[in-house]
């Protein structure tokens, strides 16, 4: 999570200023904070994150201690695929988070009916990743969400626009389920090479090997 410190600052001769940070991480903040403290001349201090939050230091530190025993950390990896035959989709999701100074990979794929493009299941796969996010208790986060989709990319983050009716109602569904969980995404376009792992799960949805797994990785292992 990131937030802006606001500070009111006092001298010695009774001058005042207010001091506003760029947005820094909030373990970063806490550090910088807590550094101004020792001066003894702060006369306010407070944190805004992104949704317009105040929290005081305290507060702040409280949730980031509750927050090293949740998943943070996230990474979302999603794709999708689109048999024109069976009209089948294939959807893959990975999902590499922390929790508890440990670092965790879950795997999922699904096969479903119903949608009528690649574009379609590329939305669907991550609607399914969010809904696990869900089930995992995140809230309130930075999640990185990275594709290899163009389309939806560039949608999702609005550098291009939407006109097509059925990835509008992907687009609703995905914005809706972001804001209820408060997320906040930070969109990123990969290659297909750099997508493979969720890749490989649509595809291995479509000939129908179904997987879901969680493991934990190694320090170096991503």
């Amino acid at each position: 999570m990131q937030v802006i410190i606001h500070a009111t600052y006092k001298t010695k001769r009774g001058l005042e200023a207010l001091f506003s940070s760029d947005f820094l991480e909030a373990e970063q903040a806490i550090v910088i904070a807590e550094d101004l403290m020792q001066t003894g001349r702060l006369k306010h201090l407070s944190f805004v994150d992104k949704h317009d939050r105040s929290w005081n230091l305290k507060e702040l530190k409280r949730f980031m201690e509750d927050v090293q025993t949740e998943p943070h950390h996230i990474k979302i990896y999603f794709d999708g695929g689109y048999h024109r035959k069976t009209m089948e989709s294939g959807l893959g999701i990975v999902i590499y988070y922390e929790q508890n100074n440990k670092k965790y990979r879950l795997r999922k794929n699904a096969l479903v009916k119903g949608l009528v493009s690649n574009n379609d299941a590329e939305y669907a796969a991550l609607h399914l990743a969010l809904k696990e996010l869900e089930v995992m208790g995140v809230h309130h986060l930075d999640v990185h969400i990275i594709g290899d989709s163009m389309v939806a990319i560039n949608q999702l983050n609005e550098s291009w626009p939407c006109y097509e009716e059925e990835l509008a109602r992907w687009l609703d569904r995905i914005e809706g389920k972001i804001k209820e969980l408060g997320i906040d995404p930070i969109f990123e376009l990969v290659s297909r090479n750099e997508n493979k792992e969720a890749d490989q799960l649509a595809s291995q949805a479509l000939n129908g090997i179904e997987i879901e797994s969680v493991k934990e990785l190694s320090v170096k292992t991503e």
